[in-house]
């Protein structure tokens, strides 16, 4: 089963490389209110048990993919509306 995890930092938590986008944006003449940069994380699950997949990806960003002082993580199974 494939899952996507989105990582972005959490609300209030400095973004150097947004707001290096939302400035260089600025520059070529767009109007961007804020821009925030993540990542996106694609991963390939023996298992086709959603929730036993899902729980596996929670418990990898818990403990490796995201830093969950200053990140937040959403993660989407394949087949997700």
């Amino acid at each position: 089963m494939k899952a996507t995890v989105l990582v972005r930092p959490k609300a209030g938590i400095l973004d150097p490389q947004g707001e290096a986008v939302q400035s260089g944006l600025g520059h070529l003449g767009f109007v961007v209110r804020k821009a925030h940069v993540g990542r996106l994380v694609e991963l390939e699950l023996d298992t086709t048990d959603r929730e036993q997949a899902r729980a596996a990806v929670a418990k990898m960003c818990d403990q490796l993919i995201a830093n969950p002082l200053i990140e937040s993580y959403e993660i989407t199974l394949e087949g997700d509306a």
